[in-house]
């Protein structure tokens, strides 16, 4: 009976691991919540903002920013946008990937009973630290004439292009 309900609750918590992937990349139904919005603030600049349904890796949510800074780009008919500034709404780093944990305790069956202390241990398997985040924005501003070669400008074509390749999902 103790090896049927351990081997559950190691299922339980493989299959949460497996089922959580990167958030949905859609449009924000509203202010607080996920996915992309943008402000307009000036005429050609834009508050560009994705927000997580919880929490995700950082990177992720700065991808889906920089995802929708394009399109937006290309649907005022420009061709490149300049990133002015960066913001995450951070969360505590922690360690990617999964951990096994062991642990060892007592209890009673029937008329029996013991009593002993419990130890346990993790062993993380990922490795790297990963930063997570609420929400990532974006200060953005759309460019005129030909794209400087600066690591801020971004070809818009290119970079919605490149970004959906790569979180599109697989199947």
């Amino acid at each position: 009976m103790l090896r049927q309900l351990a081997f559950i609750a190691a299922a339980t918590v493989l299959s949460a691991c497996a089922s959580s992937g990167p958030p949905p990349y859609a449009a924000a139904t509203g202010q607080t919540s996920a996915g992309y919005s943008e402000t307009q603030i000036e005429s050609n600049r834009y508050f560009v903002t994705y927000r997580a349904p919880g929490s995700a890796e950082a990177s992720v949510l700065e991808d889906y920013a920089l995802l929708r800074a394009a399109d937006l780009t290309l649907q005022n008919g420009r061709s490149w946008f300049w990133v002015d500034r960066r913001t995450l709404d951070e969360q505590n780093s922690r360690s990617s990937g999964p951990s096994i944990g062991i642990g060892v305790g007592g209890g009673s069956y029937g008329g029996r009973s013991g009593v002993s202390g419990g130890v346990g241990f993790n062993i993380p398997l990922g490795g790297q630290r990963a930063q997570r985040a609420r929400s990532a924005t974006l200060e953005v501003r759309f460019g005129e004439g030909p794209k400087p070669d600066e690591a801020n400008a971004y070809d818009a074509r290119s970079t919605s292009t490149n970004l959906r390749a790569r979180i599109a999902p697989a199947g």
